[in-house]
């Protein structure tokens, strides 16, 4: 199905994204150690900006791990039911957690206008950066994530209704 392969792609491409954050992450982290250790002079902003790198890594990964399955499972259910039942009760728990993400997202995107309105930073140092950028990220990782969850409930349906897609063998 078109639609589901291309939030599979967006999915695909948010983990890398995730996965490419981490260099500047590591450069960031050594460049404060040295600089603290070796000249005694620690950065203002390595506490701030490590943070917001490591949540971004993990809100661009959201919806990668549930494209490729990663996430918790009952296993215990999917051993004893056979792949219709499975597909019942995934396409139940995606629907109801796409429709949860979908209402957060929304939220989120309120809660970035409003940030944005008042130029509030963060707050947690003297660097204080403004704090709607990273609640952008916010809402890009939660969207992602809704959109993987319904692109998952897709192919659960399709299942349940005779259809094989394409990631569907278990």
């Amino acid at each position: 199905m078109p639609i589901v392969r291309f939030i599979n792609r967006l999915s695909l491409w948010s983990g890398r994204v995730g996965a490419l954050i981490v260099l500047p992450l590591v450069l960031a982290m050594v460049f404060e150690v040295v600089s603290r250790y070796f000249f005694a002079a620690p950065t203002q902003w390595a506490f701030e900006l490590s943070y917001m790198m490591m949540g971004s890594i993990f809100l661009f990964g959201l919806s990668y791990a549930v494209l490729l399955d990663q996430h918790v499972n009952v296993d215990f259910l999917h051993q004893i039911l056979p792949r219709r039942g499975i597909a019942v009760i995934d396409s139940v728990g995606y629907v109801l957690m796409a429709g949860m993400l979908f209402w957060i997202t929304n939220a989120l995107i309120g809660n970035v206008a409003s940030v944005y309105r008042t130029g509030e930073g963060t707050g947690l140092s003297a660097w204080n950066p403004p704090v709607w950028p990273y609640r952008v990220i916010y809402v890009i990782g939660f969207g992602l994530f809704a959109l993987q969850c319904l692109a998952k409930a897709i192919e659960n349906l399709l299942i349940v209704f005779g259809y094989e897609t394409e990631g569907s063998a278990r």
